[in-house]
């Protein structure tokens, strides 16, 4: 009931009414848009050649574009460009010193990064349109022999860049705009709302299947018992994406004329899954790779003998793909947290943590911590990517349905959720109505 009387008091207030209701109409918008074919595409061929690409990279780009790709239309690459450009730069800067210096400018840096950010993804969305306009041409139904594109050439290329740059910049403008003027942040509510859509093809797809093997594979209590583990999964994927280690800090008292400041205690939050979803997607780029590969030499029995290692019902696949995920946790942990700069930014404030010197050994401290606090977090995350793959193959769930058990498209999910409640019970708070719930707050994945 509170929960209900939360959700009608964010209407009773104009302003966050507005928000609301904005970034509805642009997700809307959004869906529209990913039901625009490409013109000259055959979208019944691409239907049937796209059904046994699930468990290929295609299939994993399709989830985040919530089935554009396959569909071949104006919204094929989604925002993906966009959080491809924004992972290049954060890698750069942390090897380049001129991004290194804009990451520390503060406002007038992160403007810069944004712009360099938009150029980028222009730049990658041309290059991946180019790319996709000559894989659609290259397109056959594996039965009739039809082409997807009846009339390919220098015109359909062009028509096929222009068509899905144009729609790729539209989409990153429509993100920004909901982080401007709606509610959430724009660019991840895009990416869930896509995966989201997703969802009622997905229970609808084991709905059917229940009904065909009805009495054979799983009965009603076996059905109702794999609901009931959904939820405990999304429960621990929700503990996952909260938890944190706390490290207390105090600030040293300063006298400034007549003022005093500082003289407060505070603390550092470390979450255990600090990488996020980042890992899950370098390692499934990497693992999906040979799959799709010896998709392109059907018949020939060395790359049909690689592609079966490289199978997702392989136990070989699952546990290489855990080793890299607790890997890729690591190397983005690593780069997106530096004790050294965060040791610098508590020294010239007058902050230090009880017991430990101030300098190079509280940058030791954090690294440590660090370095203990990601293994049980990178060992959880491997295991909810697994999940999926494990659902499929003892339970008989369809591969679509098995995604919403774990995986990338979760862990979006959850994240994504809990950061917009957060922003949603921080705006009813701000105008004293009470928050989602009665003890505690909702913590996103920024803290």
């Amino acid at each position: 009931m509170q929960l209900v009387q939360s959700f009608q008091n964010c209407f009773k207030i104009p302003d966050l009414r507005r928000r609301i209701l904005f970034t509805l109409g642009l997700l809307i918008v959004y869906r529209i848009g990913g039901q625009i074919t490409v013109p000259g595409v055959e979208l019944v061929v691409l239907k049937e050649y796209f059904e046994s690409a699930g468990n290929t990279l295609f299939g994993l780009y399709d989830m985040f574009v919530g089935g554009a790709f396959t569909r071949g239309t104006i919204f094929a690459l989604g925002i993906m460009p966009y959080i491809s450009a924004s992972i290049i730069l954060q890698l750069l800067g942390a090897v380049i010193p001129y991004f290194q210096k804009l990451q520390r400018e503060g406002e007038e840096g992160r403007k810069k990064i944004t712009q360099y950010t938009r150029y980028g993804t222009v730049f990658l969305a041309a290059a991946q349109s180019y790319g996709v306009s000559f894989f659609i041409t290259s397109i056959k139904a594996p039965y009739s022999g039809q082409p997807a594109v009846a009339d390919p050439g220098i015109g359909f290329t062009l028509a096929t860049m222009l068509t899905i740059t144009t729609g790729t910049i539209f989409i990153m403008w429509l993100g920004e705009q909901i982080t401007e003027r709606g509610i959430g942040n724009g660019i991840s509510l895009i990416i869930f709302i896509g995966i989201i859509a997703e969802l009622p093809y997905a229970i609808n797809q084991e709905y059917n299947l229940f009904i065909i093997n009805r009495g054979f594979s799983k009965n009603i209590i076996e059905e109702i018992l794999l609901i009931a583990l959904m939820f405990a999964v999304v429960a621990f994927v929700i503990l996952l994406t909260q938890g944190l280690r706390k490290i207390p800090v105090q600030y040293a008292k300063r006298v400034v004329g007549r003022r005093v400041y500082g003289g407060q205690t505070t603390h550092i939050p470390l979450r255990i899954n600090t990488a996020g979803v980042i890992p899950i997607i370098f390692a499934q780029s990497i693992m999906f790779l040979p799959g799709t590969i010896t998709q392109m030499f059907p018949g020939h029995e060395f790359m049909l003998a690689i592609g079966s290692f490289f199978s997702t019902e392989s136990m070989f696949y699952w546990f290489v793909y855990g080793l890299m995920i607790i890997f890729f946790c690591y190397f983005y942990t690593a780069i997106v947290m530096d004790p050294n700069q965060l040791s610098d930014n508590m020294k010239k404030h007058g902050g230090f943590i009880p017991g430990v010197r101030p300098g190079p050994r509280t940058a030791q401290h954090i690294d440590g911590i660090m370095t203990r606090i990601t293994l049980p977090g990178s060992i959880a995350l491997a295991m909810v990517a697994i999940f999926p793959f494990f659902v499929t193959r003892q339970f008989n769930v369809a591969p679509s349905f098995a995604q919403f058990f774990g995986g990338t498209g979760l862990l979006i999910v959850v994240g994504v959720a809990l950061d917009t409640l957060q922003q949603l019970e921080s705006q009813l708070m701000t105008r004293h109505y009470e928050g989602f719930m009665k003890r505690g707050k909702i913590q996103g994945r920024r803290g």
